[in-house]
């Protein structure tokens, strides 16, 4: 059976996220809450290749999805895509103590694009056999290259400095190689969170990621129709919290509508409104505080089974210490 799409999820839990998925010609990292060294280690182990990656994507800022992401970007030259809110706030994130303005920080990256593209038009006439280029050709160039020579240290200067940047905005579908990913909104305490649906151009295979929701709203059931692999939160056990370490303050933020799933609002779910097409769903951003993993399971096994015709699904559970077996459709 030849592969169409492929999921692998390197780490999902309250400590990182980072997931992998791959069409025939291209794949995509969804957030990198792990260290670099980590990130890649664990793709290794899953036997993924991090230099064949085409870009990052990233649901929100939260640290456990992006504690990795600015090395790592830089590390394999890819393009990271965000909501710009999300960019926004991760910037801020980034460079606490900035007094630089949003507006300011774009500018300078617009100024250093330009410098950079002032040089290599500059190179290709010189190659061209053209002549001497004019004065402000030369003086663009020689700007270039000093930035460029200036570039390692001011990567450490600016830990928000990446490769590039794309923007995307939920609900509105967008393409990387022949993979077609559509975000949606999710209700979760960030700037502008959101999961995705990511589908074969050729096979129309669909796979969905869809973790940090405080409840499942109307536009995030739709989007989880016809999907064939789900990667679903069942963050914690409604009683293990309640009678659990976390402060009161945390456990009403874990509770509310912009919190995270319990085991019993995900089983609602796939008992009452989930389609039934997944091949498999896969049960992930499990609290190890808050939550047990055979209780994550057995809720969901439960939901699925008096569903009688939906028994073809499997259940698995995404793990925090090491990577998921590769999925594959």
């Amino acid at each position: 059976m030849v592969e169409i799409m492929r999921m692998t999820i390197l780490a999902s839990g309250s400590k990182g996220n980072s997931t992998v998925v791959a069409s025939a010609e291209t794949r995509v990292l969804i957030d990198a809450g792990l260290s670099c060294r980590e990130l890649m280690r664990r793709m290794a182990i899953a036997g993924e290749d991090p230099a064949a990656l085409d870009a990052i994507l990233i649901t929100h800022e939260h640290q456990d999805h992006v504690a990795g992401l600015s090395v790592l970007a830089r590390k394999l030259h890819i393009p990271v895509y965000f909501t710009e809110p999300t960019h926004r706030a991760w910037v801020r994130q980034m460079t606490p103590r900035s007094t630089i303005t949003y507006a300011k920080w774009l500018e300078r990256v617009q100024q250093e694009k330009e410098e950079r593209a002032a040089r290599v038009a500059a190179e290709m006439a010189g190659d061209d056999g053209s002549g001497d280029l004019d004065s402000s050709a030369l003086q663009l160039a020689a700007a270039a290259e000093d930035a460029e020579e200036a570039a390692p240290a001011k990567s450490k200067a600016d830990p928000a400095s990446l490769p590039a940047v794309e923007y995307f905005q939920p609900g509105t579908g967008f393409s990387i190689g022949d993979l077609l990913v559509m975000p949606f909104t999710t209700p979760h305490d960030a700037a502008d969170p959101c999961g995705f649906v990511f589908e074969s151009a050729s096979e129309r295979q669909r796979m969905a990621i869809a973790t940090d929701l405080g409840y499942v709203p109307p536009n995030v059931k739709a989007a989880l129709k016809r999907i064939d692999v789900m990667l679903l939160e069942s963050n914690h056990d409604l009683e293990m919290l309640k009678d659990g370490p976390y402060p009161w303050s945390v456990k009403q933020r874990v509770l509310s509508r912009v919190g995270h799933l319990s085991n019993h609002a995900t089983a609602e779910f796939l008992a009452n409104e989930y389609d039934g097409g997944a091949e498999y769903i896969v049960l992930g951003h499990l609290s190890e505080a808050n939550n047990a993993p055979e209780l994550a399971l057995l809720a969901a096994e439960e939901a699925i089974r008096e569903r009688g015709g939906l028994l073809g699904n499997r259940v698995l559970l995404a793990r925090q210490a090491d990577p998921l077996d590769p999925i594959c459709l």
